[in-house]
């Protein structure tokens, strides 16, 4: 007799992914428990709605993108700015995505949602996590990545919340986007063996500050940023190469 192969759709098959995918997951929910309260009292410091940082997580899922573009709702309506800057901010998924397209094949509308909700995070997992003996793999990815979704907009309705009953005045909250991004190039900074793309990234928007101003500079120098970093690649590249070659061995 043949074995019966069992159906990766069925709900006994559906669960045991689920279950091995929920504990990949955790560091991705105690970064993100953080960052989304922070993210939702942000957005209620601004104003805005209490359901609008849960929306934007849904719709949006953009992480960085969502608190510039929470404070972008506030500005005059410039859909044209709006979207170069969210394409500077999120070109690195660009990358992502082409280094996930055989991963993600074959899996139906799954793949669709992966490659919408794909962030950091679950790119980092997805690339490195495999699934256990008799575990369907799309399922696990699928499962890795709903999950780290949910942790997010939960996490941004919950701040948003607290930050609507917050006893005290929320002036101010909005340096935790500033914050944020220092706190992320100090990290990079740590790890990267050169630092050429992050000197790149600090005298490129002085330059454009100083020739366009404080309230053109923002686009002119994202541009300037991918531009010079797409043709340095291979400089850069050597750079850390040698880097590389030349540390010691622990």
């Amino acid at each position: 007799m043949y074995p019966v192969k069992s159906d990766p759709h069925s709900s006994g098959e559906v669960w045991r992914a689920l279950r091995a995918a929920a504990p990949q997951t955790v560091p991705v929910f105690a970064g993100y428990l953080v960052l989304g309260m922070g993210y939702g009292i942000f957005v209620q410091s601004l104003g805005l709605p209490v359901w609008m940082p849960m929306l934007m997580g849904t719709v949006v899922y953009g992480g960085s993108l969502e608190f510039v573009l929470a404070s972008l709702l506030l500005s005059a309506f410039s859909p044209l700015s709006a979207f170069l800057m969210a394409l500077m901010i999120q070109a690195r998924h660009l990358f992502y995505g082409l280094a996930m397209l055989e991963r993600y094949k074959g899996y139906g509308l799954r793949s669709f949602y992966m490659i919408f909700a794909m962030s950091d995070e679950t790119f980092s997992i997805t690339c490195s996590a495999e699934p256990p003996e008799g575990v369907d793999r799309g399922w696990f990815m699928f499962f890795i990545t709903l999950l780290d979704q949910c942790y997010w907009v939960a996490s941004a309705g919950l701040g948003a919340v607290v930050g609507s009953v917050l006893p005290f005045s929320t002036e101010g909250v909005d340096f935790v986007m500033t914050a944020m991004f220092v706190v992320i190039f100090l990290n990079q900074w740590e790890k990267e063996k050169q630092h050429v793309s992050a000197l790149i990234g600090l005298l490129v928007p002085l330059v454009c500050l100083v020739l366009f101003g404080a309230g053109s500079f923002l686009l002119p120098a994202m541009a300037c940023i991918l531009v010079l970093l797409v043709a340095l690649r291979r400089p850069i590249e050597s750079i850390e190469a040698k880097h590389g070659e030349t540390e010691v061995p622990k």
